[in-house]
C-alpha cells in the first residue's frame, strides 16, 4: 500500500505533509469525483472484503470502486498515513419509505479534528446526497456545497445528517414518475453518535448487505460517481446523467435504459469501471433514490 500511489489514482498532486482542513478537503473531492460508489461486486458474484489490502487493490490498481465499508476504511488508511487525527463512527440510514432510521449502523463515516475543530468526513454515499467536503460538526449550520445545502442536527447526542437539495428535472417523460428519483427537496440522510468503532463492529452487517435477499444491495446492482457538474449513475438498467443548478434552483435529470450489451461499455467510459468478473445487472424489489 502506498500513499503516492492512491494520491496518482485520485489525481491530487500535493501538498502531502500538511493535515490542515484545506487538504482534507480537497483529498476528499478527488476521491469522490476518481472513485465511483458501487456494490457490483454482488452482482458479479464476489465477496466484498473489510480486509484493508484487498480494499487498496481493489480500488486503487483494478479500476474499481465500493460502497461505504471499503472507500471510507481506504479513506481513514489515507488520513492515518497524513498524521490526521480521526475516530471511525457508525450511522445509520434513513430509510425514504418508511420514513424511519435503520436499526443497525450499516454507514461509516470518519470524525475528523483539526486545531480542535471536528469534521465529518464521508467519500462514500453516492448519488444525490454525496458531500463533496467535509462537513463541520456543528449543529444547525447550513453548509452550502455544489450539490446541496448539507446540515448537522444534534439531539441528545444523536447527529443527523440532512440536506436540502432543489427540484428535479426530468427530461425524458418516459422517466417523469420514477421511483429513483424524490421530487421532495428536503431530505434526512444518516444519523450517528460519537462513539468509536473497530473494522470488527462493521464485519457483521457488510455480511448481511451482501448476502440477504431483503437487502438493497442484493436487489439492485448499483453505481455513481460524482463530475464537476453533478454525478453519473446506473441501477439496473436505468442511466443517469445528473446536472447541478442547471437553472437555478433545479438539477437536471437525464435519464434513459440501456440494454444488456451497453452496460460494460457505460461502466467502463462514463463511470471508470473496469469488471473482472461478468456482471448480472439487477433491479428489482426495494426502494431507492438517485
Amino acid at each position: 500500500m502506498n500513499l503516492k500511489e492512491y494520491f496518482e489514482r485520485i489525481g491530487y498532486k500535493g501538498p502531502f505533509n500538511k493535515p490542515d482542513l484545506e487538504t482534507l478537503s480537497s483529498i476528499h473531492r478527488h476521491h469522490i469525483l476518481s472513485i465511483p460508489f458501487e456494490s457490483l461486486s454482488i452482482q458479479c458474484g464476489e465477496t466484498i472484503s473489510m480486509d484493508l489490502d484487498i480494499i487498496y487493490n481493489k480500488i486503487v490498481r483494478s479500476s474499481r470502486g465500493g460502497w461505504c465499508f471499503e472507500n471510507n476504511l481506504l479513506f481513514s488508511w489515507v488520513l492515518k498515513e497524513m498524521g490526521y487525527r480521526f475516530t471511525i463512527l457508525g450511522s445509520r440510514v434513513y430509510d425514504n419509505h418508511t420514513k424511519v432510521y435503520g436499526q443497525h449502523e450499516s454507514h461509516l463515516v470518519i470524525q475528523v479534528v483539526i486545531d480542535g475543530m471536528s469534521y465529518i468526513a464521508d467519500v462514500s454515499y453516492g448519488f444525490a446526497e454525496q458531500i463533496w467536503e467535509p462537513l463541520e460538526l456543528i449543529s444547525g449550520k447550513d453548509q452550502l456545497q455544489l450539490p446541496a445545502v448539507f446540515r448537522l442536527v444534534e439531539d441528545n447526542g444523536i447527529w443527523a445528517v440532512e440536506k436540502t437539495g432543489r427540484k428535479p428535472h426530468i427530461s425524458n417523460e418516459q422517466f417523469a414518475n420514477s421511483p429513483l428519483v424524490d421530487k421532495n427537496i428536503d431530505r434526512k440522510m444518516y444519523c450517528f453518535t460519537l462513539t468509536p468503532r473497530s473494522v470488527d463492529h462493521f464485519v457483521p452487517r457488510s455480511q448481511y448487505l451482501q448476502t440477504s435477499p431483503e437487502s438493497l444491495f442484493t436487489n439492485k446492482s448499483i453505481c455513481s460517481l460524482q463530475t464537476p457538474t453533478g454525478f453519473r449513475a446506473l441501477v439496473g438498467w436505468t442511466y443517469s446523467e445528473v446536472t447541478f443548478n442547471y437553472q437555478d434552483g433545479v438539477d437536471l435529470y437525464q435519464m434513459s435504459t440501456i440494454s444488456d450489451e451497453e452496460v460494460e461499455k457505460v461502466l467502463k467510459e462514463k463511470l471508470g469501471i473496469v469488471l473482472a468478473n461478468k456482471l448480472k445487472p439487477t433491479d428489482n424489489k426495494g426502494h431507492y433514490i438517485v
